[in-house]
Order: structure tokens, then sequence, then C-alpha cells
């Protein structure tokens, strides 16, 4: 199982284009909205604490059978690695930015506005009962229009009330930003995918973050690519490594050649036979239409078979894995 895990500026319909190497691999790939986040719609009890997202995956990864890998992007990356130190099932993390968001430095270089992000930081000190309060629009927070370079990708990741005009409480960019890393020691292996042309988190600031995890690990720079690359070559680069990548996986589990199993998996291929009843809600598979995303992901298994989708967790509770409520496909979403 693939298990893609977005950022603090994205959901899990944005991710699934870059799960078809897995796909064509015979992987399953799940990807999710994290609490608060997409189509996941948190109860009550949700603090908005971001130390439940590393803690969600790692559920997640607990429930499969067989070879776990997490793919993360952007804050992602670092959520990735954080839940694969929580998961033994986990063997593998590829992440595409390595963020450190404890950083005050990080943290105002990231934002959309240095001003807002270093009057946050003096409000998380001084006044977090009140700051937490305060429900801003992601594209307030950061600079969505630099997720890539296509302008009609630009005005949807800025636009859409699941990404860019969604509100999410101040508290959780606290608790984020709480989050202090030290060194990390990670049991499996690591790669580092990083684009070479991302304006909003620069190579370098993944690099930082990278030195201190110890690992098996490798760092490819991509050739150019936006912080989602999808453009050409970046793209086609980044396909070629996680396949690859993949492919060491399934091959160390299996004891033997990569080349040797067999095709895609018809046996639950919704994904229902891994997932406790009434917590996770499958939707159909993503239908870009954006050429960008479709060169990325051609068309998909007919539904209610996808081999790859996007799904809504149900309501979360302390990330005892017992939620409830239907996750419901999006409408008027260019991805959905």
């Amino acid at each position: 199982m693939l298990i893609l895990v977005h950022g603090a500026g994205g959901n899990g319909r944005i991710l699934a284009p870059l799960a078809q190497a897995a796909s064509r691999q015979g992987w399953k790939v799940l990807a999710p909205d994290l609490p608060g986040y997409g189509l996941t719609r948190p109860a009550g009890t949700f603090a908005w604490d971001y130390a439940e997202w590393p803690r969600v995956v790692a559920a997640l990864a607990d429930l499969q059978t067989g070879p776990v890998v997490l793919l993360g992007a952007s804050v992602g990356g670092l959520t990735a690695v954080q839940a694969a130190a929580l998961s033994p099932g986990v063997k593998g993390v590829i992440a595409t930015t390595l963020v450190d968001m404890g950083d005050p430095h990080t943290f105002i270089r990231v934002a959309r506005w240095p001003w807002l992000a270093a009057a946050s930081l003096a409000g998380f000190e001084h006044a977090p009962w009140l700051i937490d309060q305060v429900a801003l629009p992601l594209n307030w927070s950061a600079p969505m229009k630099t997720m890539t370079s296509s302008p009609p990708l630009q005005a949807y990741f800025e636009e859409d009330p699941g990404l860019g005009r969604a509100r999410i409480p101040a508290r959780f960019f606290r608790t984020l930003h709480a989050q202090k890393l030290g060194r990390v020691t990670l049991g499996c292996p690591l790669l580092l995918v990083h684009p070479g042309a991302d304006a909003w988190t620069p190579t370098a600031l993944s690099l930082e973050v990278y030195d201190r995890i110890e690992s098996e690990k490798t760092f490819i720079e991509l050739t150019n690519g936006s912080h989602l690359p999808l453009e050409a070559p970046a793209a086609d680069q980044l396909q070629s490594a996680v396949y690859a990548f993949l492919d060491r996986v399934a091959e160390a589990d299996a004891g033997g050649p990569a080349g040797s199993r067999s095709g895609p998996s018809t046996s639950g291929i919704d994904g229902r036979d891994r997932f406790a009843p009434g917590v996770f809600h499958g939707m159909c598979a993503v239908v870009p239409s954006f050429p960008e995303l479709a060169r990325l992901a051609p068309a998909p298994r007919p539904c209610p078979r996808p081999h790859v989708f996007s799904v809504g967790l149900g309501e979360s509770r302390g990330c005892n894995r017992q939620g409830s409520g239907a996750g419901r496909p999006g409408t008027g979403h260019p991805l959905c």
C-alpha cells in the first residue's frame, strides 16, 4: 500500500496523480484527507492539533497487510517521516520536501506574508488563547500560487473552497510550530526527491532536515518543478524515482527480484477489505481536467472499483480509529 500524505495547504486529491507509477506496479494507493482538511470533518473534540496527523497516518499504515510506503509532499514529507517512526509496518518513505516548521526562520520564510507569520509567532508565544480562535483562509497564510507554474492550476489552488479558501484555525499552525525537530532515527529507507525550482520551499530548507535524519537515505533533485512538480521533465523524473524506490521495497519484502511479481491486484481493489467499517469512506478515482495533471493520471478505472482512490476519513476522535460520518465527493471541484 502506498499512502499519500498531503501538506498544510492541500488535500488527498491533489496528490493522486503522483500515484500512477505505483498503480502500474500493482500497489494500492490511498490518498486520505487528514483531520480538518478536504472532506474529513473532525468531531467536536478535535483540538486542531497537528500532532494528530502523524498518528493518523501511522494508524492507517498499521491497518494494512503487506509493505507500506508513505509519500509525503510539502509539510506531508515530515509528517510521513514522523508517522514512519511510529509504525513498524512502514517499509519506506518518499518525500518531495522536508520542512521544519518548528524553526521560526523557516516558518516565516515559507509564509505568503512574512509580516503575518512574524505576528503569528508573537501571538503563539504571548497570547495563544487568543490567536487559537482565529481562522484565516489558507491563501492568506501560504503562497498557494507557488504550488505550480500553470496559471489555471494557480487559480484553482488559490480559489478552491477546499484549498486556498479553506479556513484553518491558527491553533493548527501553532501546534505545527510547536513540533521541535531534533535528530530522527528512521528504521526504513528514505528518498528525498526535491523539485528543482520550488519557490515555496527551496531545496536548502529540505536538506537541513534531511541531514538530521539517520536512515538509509537518498537525495535526488529534479531538473525543474514547482512545489507540486507537475512540469516536464520533473514530473517524469519523479515518476521514475518513485517507481524505482517502490520496486526496491517490493523486492526486499518478497525476498526476490521485483520483476517476478504479478500485475495489479484485483482483490479488494477499493480498499474496503483493509479498513475498519465506518471509518474510511472510499470515493471514485480522481479524474483531472487540467492537462498538467491529465498527462500524469491517465483515465482511471470506472467507479466503483478504482485502483487509485481518495478518501475522506470519518470524524477524528483522538486518533483512536473509531470514526463516524460519511465522506462525500466534492462538487464543482476540477479534480473530483
